[in-house]
């Protein structure tokens, strides 16, 4: 019997995996097996992969390792074949994020290898019949951990036939007594690895990738303003190699490995777009009365100009846009990405059931960033990435994969102002972090849509993980059985503070416009977190599982299994986490700190973590494919299960590391007892905790229960016709609101309860119900193509899905901060109902079509062509993508201050009647659809009630792989994204009363070309 193990793939990383892993692209990944036979390695198994018209043929090697040096992301079919042995399909996905299982093969009966063999040789001599001694049929293999392929079904005469079968006594190898023609199975002289004309044992390839602003087209200018195209490239090599490691005189069967290094630097040109004060408005010169807090008069004349407002309006640019009164200014920003990435693996087989394999990685990051002040922040990373994993093969089919895995990435940010200019300080404001490290202007934000001044915050961060992890496969009969477990050790080690130089905002509250506000130095709220920078968070990750894959008929296969997951609430090393005890009806708080978990008002002992651990996690999951007509193309499928999310801790433990007692943290609004001043505005009011953040103590981890069913039926003319329907349910989704608030203009209901804070719980929920549609060629004269239709709609009430939620001490890197309301935050805590709306991801409806072509397929395509022009015009790949979507919802959001604490962008405003898409020339919402609440009332305008903009795109691609003297073979693509250079929003400004209410917040890319090239050999 042969199987296929350890099946890896690395591929161009996601955002999360960009620091560490992979040092090739999702576009050309290497993919590598190994087959054996009774646990000795099998050379000469032919594999073939096919993806499309794409087909790749690798041939095991004498260590009976097939290798794809450079194979495309996207799902593959592979087939593997030798004689003697029943072929096997499988299919993979690339990348892939587990090993891929073992395949199990069967010998093929006696009789049908030697019809085999005689078809293949037919005029080879009359094979010499000997004795030989029977011997029980070898027993399958078990799969390798972490397979999801099932295995292929029972011969057909297995079930039927009472006799034991018999297989040949050893295996046929060159240089045998039993080999070609001399056996009674009469195989063909090519059998084995040494045949002539091989291949070298080593591959490798050396490739780029290539951007350039001479080919990509302009980038749009939401101000109308036209700037030239700056210059700029993004240029990317590859090269890898690989095979066994032999050293003369010292081993000839070493460890195969594999080398692959990416080397990456990037210039990219970015625009950016806003509202700055204009000249008249720095001159103090402010349409509209103004009214002086300080005596209650109308202001006369130019609005005076504090000391703070004076330093701080000389880093706002001029406004070089006329003729807008919502956009005046635009510039361009170039930044850079210099990367280089390694990664290496080696594996080795020892003996008949023993093998190990391993890989180390790394990825060093160097890259800085710009915003529309040109304050250019720079950040450097370095991740390494290494794993070793030892397979062993037990008797009575069982195979087990025991890995260790370490990882460690280190994020060094280095702002503008940063050990070189003390803004803050040079200004005359009090009451922030003023160490060299932080330096730099205090974040403003003013709700007339005026450009936020903001700066990254300095940060210091090292993060480890150490997992170790076991899997096993047992397979009996018509089961396989894979059971496992992992536990993860997690280390956040982090040098910084959460908002250091704090936040003003400026509603107008108190001279009737914001920016006379900011003249007079006099702000509507505050907000700043600093103090213990050092944080040491811990966690610990356990799971366990076990799956059957259970083939009941070969129409008929069952997946049965159950998951167990636990992530412990992050702790803090030496227990510096600040939550508050809360007495019943929030009337009440008082903080409880990690070093001494004890509740004064209620006398509750939490854990150091001061979240009590959730340990129900239980996930049982099903799933079906069921043939109900035998041997007809119809075929459905179906499965449910239970999904944990244990990434809910982190965020909330940083939450909590930044707070009073251990750090300076508020988050205040000005009022008649609260005067807060530029000068002094981080200053701690009667009536507000000191307190930021706090979670509850039974907060518990959410869960998703989905389910699917799919009909898949094959129609005439090569097309597949596929319908499908998915659900999903979240429970326990985390909850924010702020306790003790009221309306603005309202009267607090209990004026001496504490308010100031965010409480986050667990008792939001999500639904979301789909429904799609595929339509799909199968291959064929050089066609193929795919038409999807989806329908979906998903509603919930919960402050955020996944590890994210609203982090109190941090500062937003918006430039406009109303540009990005705070969903997360229900702006009536005494109605969380009306939270219940549509959810940020609501994607009606999406479009999508495929098409791909190759030239010189079929008889009607010009497979015949020979000479110069089947050279020229045959072999070429055309591909293209269409997609058309609808917007994905937005909040409306009415800029003002929640009494009693510094949030400003939370209330909703009211529907007016008017139609909201029916906005004046230039803009793409109406105003008048919405207005101010009345005092003392919350808006009745929905979260994310309003639709954000459509998505058309279209994406092209050509390609085609030159075949030179064999290894060599060359691949060229050309790849373009957004080929119509149509324009497309990525959302509106959805923020009252600002200008810019309903205009673009900013425009995805517009066409732009890569071109890329690999040499393989």
């Amino acid at each position: 019997m042969i199987r296929a193990l350890s099946i890896q793939s690395k591929a161009r990383p996601s955002a999360a995996a960009l620091l560490f892993l992979s040092a090739v692209t999702a576009s050309a990944a290497e993919h590598h097996g190994r087959v054996l036979a009774n646990g000795l390695p099998l050379p000469g198994v032919t594999v073939t992969a096919t993806q499309g018209d794409k087909k790749l043929v690798a041939t095991t090697d004498s260590q009976g390792i097939f290798q794809f040096p450079t194979i495309d992301a996207g799902q593959w079919k592979l087939h593997m074949e030798m004689q003697g042995f029943r072929a096997v399909d499988a299919t993979v996905t690339i990348p892939e994020t587990t090993p891929t299982a073992p395949v199990e093969l069967q010998m093929m009966p006696l009789a049908e290898v030697l019809a085999s063999a005689k078809a293949m040789l037919p005029n080879a001599p009359a094979p010499v019949i000997t004795a030989a001694v029977e011997k029980p049929a070898p027993k399958a293999k078990a799969k390798d951990a972490g397979d999801n392929s099932a295995p292929p079904p029972p011969p057909a005469d297995s079930a039927a036939s009472s006799e034991p079968d018999k297989s040949a006594d050893g295996m046929l190898i060159n240089g045998s007594e039993n080999n070609a023609a001399t056996s009674k199975y009469s195989l063909a002289q090519a059998f084995g690895s040494r045949r002539a004309g091989s291949k070298s044992l080593y591959t490798g390839s050396a490739g780029f990738q290539l951007s350039a602003s001479p080919f990509d087209a302009k980038q749009y200018s939401v101000s109308g303003l036209q700037l030239p195209k700056p210059s700029y490239t993004q240029f990317t090599g590859i090269a890898t190699i690989g095979g066994p490691i032999r050293i003369p005189h010292l081993f000839y069967n070493g460890p195969n490995f594999f080398v692959a290094y990416q080397w990456t630097r990037d210039n990219n040109a970015t625009n950016y777009t806003g509202l700055v004060p204009t000249a008249d408005q720095r001159n103090g010169i402010v349409a509209g009365t103004i009214v002086n807090p300080a005596t209650g008069l109308p202001v006369v004349g130019p609005v005076p100009i504090s000391q703070q407002a004076a330093a701080l309006l000389a880093l706002y640019p001029l406004p070089n846009v006329t003729g807008n009164t919502s956009y005046n200014y635009q510039t361009q920003a170039l930044t850079g990405l210099h990367a280089d990435a390694l990664q290496s693996r080696l594996d080795k087989t020892i003996g008949r059931r023993d093998s190990f394999f391993g890989g180390f990685g790394f990825r060093n990051l160097r890259s800085d960033s710009a915003n529309l002040f040109q304050f250019r922040d720079t950040t450097r990373t370095l991740g390494i990435d290494t794993n070793v994993h030892w397979q062993h093969r037990f008797p009575h089919q069982l195979f087990v994969d025991t890995g260790y895995r370490f990882t460690r990435l280190r994020t060094n940010v280095t702002p503008y102002f940063s050990n070189r200019t003390n803004i803050s300080g040079n200004a005359g404001i009090t009451g922030n972090n003023q160490d060299p490290t932080n330096w730099g202007p205090p974040t403003l934000a003013f709700s007339s849509g005026i450009a936020g001044l903001t700066d990254g915050i300095s940060a210091f961060d090292r993060n480890r993980t150490d997992e170790l992890s076991v899997e096993a496969t047992w397979t009996h009969r018509r089961h396989t059985v894979t059971f496992g477990g992992g536990f993860r050790r997690q280390e956040s080690n982090q040098l910084a503070q959460s908002n250091p130089r704090g936040n003003f905002t400026f509603t107008g509250a108190a001279s009737g416009s914001d920016f006379a506000d900011f003249l007079l130095g006099v702000p509507s709220a505050s907000r700043v977190a600093f103090g213990n920078a050092d944080k040491y968070f811990r966690q610990s990750v356990s799971d366990l599982f076990v799956t059957d894959d259970w083939r009941i008929k070969p129409e008929l296969t069952l997946t049965t299994g159950i998951r167990w997951d636990y992530g412990a609430p992050n702790t803090e090393l030496k227990g510096r986490l600040v939550n508050l005890d809360v007495a019943p009806g929030f009337t009440n708080v008082q903080q409880v700190l990690g070093y001494n978990p004890v509740g004064p008002l209620t006398g509750q002992h939490y854990p150091s973590s001061l979240v009590r651990p959730d340990f129900r996690k239980f996930q049982p999951r099903f799933a079906f494919a069921w043939r109900p007509l035998p041997a007809q193309p119809l075929v459905i499928r179906g499965g449910y299960g239970i999904y944990v999310d244990t990434s809910v801790y982190l965020n909330a433990a940083e939450s909590m590391s930044q707070q009073s007692p251990l750090s300076t943290s508020l988050n205040v609004s000005r009022s008649a007892t609260c005067p807060l001043t530029m000068a002094n505005g981080f200053i701690n009011c009667a009536g507000t905790t000191s307190n930021t953040f706090a979670i509850d103590p039974n907060f518990r981890t959410g869960y998703a229960q989905m389910w699917n069913l799919s009909v898949q039926q094959d129609l005439p003319g090569s097309l597949v016709l596929t319908a499908k329907y998915l659900g999903s349910k979240g429970t326990h989704v985390p909850q924010e609101f702020l306790p003790n608030t009221y309306a603005p203009g309202g009267t607090a209901t209990c004026a001496s309860c504490p308010r100031g804070f965010v409480y986050r719980t667990s008792y939001a929920n999500a639904i979301r119900h789909a429904g799609e549609v595929q339509l799909r060629r199968r291959l064929r004269s050089g066609i193929t193509a795919t038409l999807d239709y989806l329908y979906a709609h998903s509603i919930d009430n919960a402050a955020f899905l996944g590890g994210g939620g609203t982090n109190t001490a941090a500062v937003s890197s918006a430039l406009t901060a109303y540009n990005t309301p705070a969903e997360s935050l229900a702006q009536n805590w005494q109605n969380l109902r009306a939270e219940r709306s549509r959810s940020s991801f609501d994607q009606r409806h999406l479009l999508k079509f495929t098409l791909q072509y190759t030239t010189g397929m079929g008889m009607g395509g010009g497979t015949l062509m020979t000479g110069w022009r089947g050279k020229l015009l045959k072999q070429w790949t055309i591909a293209s993508e269409f997609s058309a979507g609808s917007g994905l919802p937005q909040t409306p959001i009415v800029v003002s201050t929640i009494p009693g604490t510094g949030f400003t962008n939370i209330l909703r405003p009211n529907r007016t009647g008017a139609d909201p898409y029916a906005a004046p020339t230039g803009y793409h919402l109406n105003s008048a659809a919405y207005a101010t609440p009345a005092n003392g009332q919350f808006g009745n305008a929905g979260r994310y009630s309003i639709e954000g903009p459509n998505a058309i795109t279209l994406d092209t691609s050509l390609a085609r792989v030159f075949k030179f003297r064999d290894p060599y073979s060359f691949e060229l693509r050309v790849d373009s994204t957004n080929i119509l250079n149509h324009v497309v929003y990525t959302g509106w400004v959805t923020t009252l009363p600002a200008t810019t209410f309903g205009l673009p917040a900013s425009a995805k890319g517009m066409r732009q070309f890569e071109l890329s090239g690999r040499l393989r050999f």
